[in-house]
């Protein structure tokens, strides 16, 4: 009981000094990831000491960053990482060689042998993934030219870890064919192929099964449950654990359930991310700050100067805009997590001396410490001295970015018109059969409750300009009608209503369009009726162009009494109706005597 009394006072104060740290943080302009790094120095060792062994909590940590990369990987479908190659491979390959070379030249001209040299330039030359992704999220700076080149840098890095681990067994005192497997290979070769296989052919089966049972916890514990067993296999195969799921979150991302699996995952890859960012903080030695200022000092300054310098040549070299190059200098410039896991081993490897391997590791930490820091100032002092003269229009999309939720009788058509006139809605469905069958008629459907926050998020509401709600139940549909209003202010809202007392209910919420669905159709009826009981097809469309007028003019009238006066309703009704059969006659009435006047023989 003892030990699960000490686990519930670590998450206390794991939870509990996040929250605090990043209210903090926000209320400073400082930024969550600033708040989670001030977090685990307040309650690490070289603070109030209330977690003293980061390494107890640091492997549950590292999940944070897989989260990251497989929500990545479901953005990003296999076409695009197609159509990036070119980009991974140039600008991925020039930034790691480039900084290596740099880093290495410098060791050496310092009288640092080659050996160790090469180990700190392949773990200074890398970047914090979470660090440089997690700014570009919140800023939306993703599609820039800037963000694509940075996420291809970071991809790149990612795969290059794997070539360096390999070097520091060549590097290190044992021999190259005692630490080579053939066997450990095979195995690494085999768990890759398991992903491809298993992400394309099997996992969409068996989210499909799941669906339909429509359990949610049980969909949620199988995208877990799929992450986790990946980065597993990963790591124990000796490969990078965020490369795994990233390639997993890839061959997803063209599946009817990314949205719901991104829904599913997305507060877990917070939280560890933050746990993360938190056991950085954690780590930060001030002991040796204290002992080695200078040369913490230095090698902080060194490692920002060399690769701001190969991150500048590039950025340049691929016509980044002016104005998105301070950006991507600042985020790809500071160490990454990965150094750890290099420096670590090659100790192990007896290929550097713990000390420097300590005092490298201290200035990576500190590095991506100052990195919110260095945020603050690039918004405050350098974003607005780099911006144009005249800003550049953003970046627009051919077409509108539309949401429909609901494809049932309703959404069908909508959909059917707004794909037949060129443009591409995001649909959400939650009939899972229903999802499959319409996907094949090449509808672009998900899988998932649309009047979830999570599932709108991940479906990209945050960015689109409309939200066409085709839903059957009209309680859902105000649920969500509430929903995109109260956290979605730019979407405009397109809503189909059940009867006019519906109708109202959504423009007291701010939905300005609405449609009632049986509207146009019982219009119809009643002009086809009309004209059968009467013979007079003419007048039966006369009757509903008026019917049609007369109805928007007792939607005005009657809304304004549902707010002021709600007792009224029926009389006023009344009123309106009988005024609508007066004015109807005497229309008729007119036309009779034009028509008798025009006769020959008639008038005067």
């Amino acid at each position: 009981m003892e030990h699960g009394s000490a686990l519930l006072i670590q998450s206390v104060v794991f939870l509990g000094s996040a929250v605090l740290a990043v209210v903090v943080s926000h209320r400073l302009g400082l930024g969550a990831v600033a708040g989670y790094l001030l977090a685990g120095i307040a309650i690490g060792p070289f603070g109030l000491r209330l977690v003293e062994r980061v390494e107890d909590v640091r492997p549950l940590a590292e999940l944070g960053v897989v989260f990251l990369l497989f929500v990545i990987g479901l953005e990003l479908e296999p076409r695009r990482l197609w159509q990036m190659r070119v980009r991974l491979a140039t600008l991925g390959a020039s930034q790691v060689v480039g900084s290596i070379a740099l880093i290495v030249a410098a060791a050496w001209a310092l009288g640092v042998d080659l050996r160790g040299g090469l180990v700190a330039g392949m773990a200074l030359a890398l970047s914090s993934t979470a660090l440089a992704l997690a700014p570009l999220t919140e800023r939306g700076a993703l599609r820039t030219q800037g963000g694509q080149a940075a996420f291809a840098i970071l991809l790149f890095q990612d795969i290059a870890v794997i070539p360096m681990l390999a070097a520091l067994a060549l590097l290190g005192t044992k021999s190259a064919a005692a630490s080579f497997s053939w066997t450990g290979a095979a195995f690494a070769a085999a768990v890759i192929a398991a992903t491809l296989v298993g992400g394309h052919f099997l996992a969409r089966p068996v989210f499909r099964y799941i669906a339909r049972l429509r359990q949610r916890e049980i969909f949620t514990a199988f995208a877990l449950a799929l992450v986790l067993g990946i980065a597993w296999g990963f790591e124990s195969a000796g490969l990078s654990m965020a490369l795994g799921t990233f390639l997993a979150g890839v061959l997803l991302a063209e599946s009817e359930y990314r949205h719901e699996i991104e829904a599913a995952v997305e507060p877990f890859k917070g939280l560890l991310l933050g746990l993360f960012f938190i056991t950085v903080g954690m780590g930060v030695d001030f002991a040796q700050l204290a002992t080695r200022p200078l040369l913490i000092l230095g090698l902080i300054v060194g490692l920002f100067v060399l690769k701001s310098a190969v991150l500048w040549a590039i950025a340049r070299a691929a016509n980044l805009p002016p104005d998105e190059r301070p950006l991507f200098i600042l985020l790809l410039a500071q160490g990454g997590e990965f150094a750890f896991v290099i420096l670590t081993l090659a100790v192990q490897q007896e290929v550097m001396p713990a000390a420097t391997a300590q005092a490298i590791t201290l200035a990576v930490a500190l590095s991506m410490l100052s990195t919110p820091l260095l945020l603050v100032l690039h918004d405050r002092v350098l974003a607005p001295r780099f911006a144009p003269a005249e800003a550049r229009e953003a970046e627009r999309p051919a077409s509108a970015k539309i949401i429909i939720a609901g494809l049932g009788r309703v959404g069908q058509v909508v959909a059917r018109l707004l794909h037949a006139s060129g443009y591409e809605p995001t649909i959400l469905d939650d009939d899972p059969d229903h999802v499959e069958q319409c996907r094949r008629f090449g509808f672009r459907v998900f899988y998932g409750d649309a009047t979830r926050l999570d599932l709108l998020e991940a479906a990209g509401a945050a960015e689109a300009d409309f939200l066409v709600i085709a839903l059957d139940d009209p309680a859902a549909t105000t649920r969500l009608a509430r929903t995109a209003i109260r956290h979605f202010p730019n979407l405009k809202i397109i809503a189909r209503a059940r009867d006019m007392r519906h109708l109202f209910e959504l423009r007291d919420l701010g939905v300005e369009i609405i449609e009632r669905e049986t509207f146009e159709s019982a219009l119809e009826l009643g002009r086809a009726a009309l004209a059968a009981v009467s013979g007079d097809p003419e007048r039966a469309k006369r009757a509903a162009r008026s019917f049609a007028r007369h109805d928007e003019e007792v939607l005005a009238k009657l809304y304004e009494v549902h707010r002021t006066a709600p007792q009224a309703h029926v009389s006023v009704s009344n009123e309106l109706r009988d005024q609508f059969a007066r004015t109807l006659r005497e229309d008729e009435e007119a036309i009779a005597a034009r028509a008798k006047a025009a006769q020959p023989g008639q008038g005067g």
